[in-house]
């Protein structure tokens, strides 16, 4: 039984809490109270924190065997090198806009051991093309993902587990792909395709910048691209609000007040898109790797359907992100991935025994990734 602190107490730190309390101690960090009061396991530990202050996290993070990032991606960075700088493994799940390679050479100085990206997407798709990257020679890697709520309520059918100043600031990044061995840049929300899954129906694809590292460590590999999932019709409303410049994030003045247009924007599409408790939603993914194998032509096809867990409480976002981290948590813990320094999840994933270890490990949890082979 290992200490670990989590620091964020959102619905993925939740998630992240309640699986660990089950087999570690566990410290839950956050700056609300209210979320703090939802971590509703007596046997965690809860402090109320400012985050944002590297000295304070220093300090609460002094006695654990390791600390988990769970903040908003803009104080992913800061947070992810105040524990660096501590010494202290981690595993990160923020999706931070920076690019987190940078504190490679931090962690290595320090020699810890730190796993970014370790969530549900961008996490899975990276373990998955780290894996095959190692057994095959990958022509075309893609790889879809969504999470949606169950009710399409009007307009915007859409319920965000997380805050929407990073749903939107997908929205807005430019999306990087590779076609033909060349990085491209493409405006978020373009190419929009409908494409239908079972059990669901017809969802919209698009364009966004969810490839991160991959662009990067899996080199050679000529054509990548990552696309979002959205009910049809969500991404012109989304477009509207930009071409209208309620997305700008220069001042404007309105009477004797100046505001941030994107500052309002995100604060109205908080109300409109917070997930309520019990509100149900599920997430989805389609990961598909193909290239040669032993001289033939595969194509190998991850399928992910999860649903909100009515018995346990948690939104299907949070368990599909929150235990891909604590499996991360555990591959450090248990001594399955020791190398120093930090990485994206595709360079753990190059190893079969991690691989496995964590399809095995979320399976255990009922997060099912189904896999096809033609």
């Amino acid at each position: 039984m290992k200490n670990i602190i989590v620091l964020g107490a959102g619905m993925v730190g939740r998630a992240i809490a309640l699986d660990l309390a089950k087999s570690h101690n566990i410290c839950s960090i956050d700056l609300s109270s209210a979320s703090l009061n939802k971590v509703d396991n007596q046997n965690i530990t809860k402090i109320e924190a400012d985050l944002s202050e590297s000295n304070k996290i220093k300090q609460l993070i002094s006695d654990y065997d390791l600390v988990i990032s769970a903040v908003p991606g803009f104080m992913g960075y800061k947070t992810v090198k105040t524990i660096i700088e501590s010494g202290k493994n981690c595993i990160d799940i923020s999706f931070m806009p920076e690019d987190c390679m940078e504190l490679d050479a931090l962690a290595k100085a320090h020699q810890v051991t730190v796993i970014a990206d370790m969530g549900v997407a961008p996490g899975m798709p990276n373990l998955i093309a780290g894996y095959h990257y190692n057994r095959m020679k990958i022509d075309e890697f893609i790889y879809m993902v969504g999470g949606l709520p169950i009710e399409r309520k009007f307009p915007f059918e859409y319920k965000a587990p997380f805050s929407p100043v990073d749903v939107v600031e997908e929205y807005t990044r430019p999306a990087r792909m590779k076609i033909n061995n060349e990085i491209l840049s493409k405006e978020a929300m373009t190419d929009a395709e409908l494409v239908n899954f079972n059990r669901i129906g017809t969802l919209e694809a698009f364009n966004t910048d969810g490839l991160r590292s991959l662009l990067y460590t899996l080199k050679d590999v000529p054509n990548m691209k990552e696309k979002t999932l959205r009910y049809p019709g969500h991404i012109r409303l989304i477009q509207a609000l930009k071409e209208s410049g309620f997305l700008n994030t220069n001042k404007i003045k309105v009477g004797t007040q100046e505001i941030i247009p994107y500052e309002l924007t995100t604060q109205l599409l908080f109300d409109q898109w917070k997930l309520h408790p019990d509100e149900e939603e599920f997430t989805v993914m389609k990961v598909i790797v193909r290239g040669i194998e032993n001289g033939v032509k595969k194509e190998y096809v991850y399928d992910l359907l999860d649903y909100y867990d009515k018995s346990e409480r948690i939104s299907s976002m949070a368990r599909t992100t929150g235990f891909t981290a604590t499996a991360g948590a555990e591959l450090i813990l248990q001594g399955l991935f020791t190398e120093k320094g930090l990485f994206p999840p595709e360079i753990p994933g190059k190893d079969e025994k991690v691989f496995h270890f964590v399809i095995n490990y979320l399976k255990e949890r009922n997060i099912i990734y189904n896999v096809s082979i033609n």
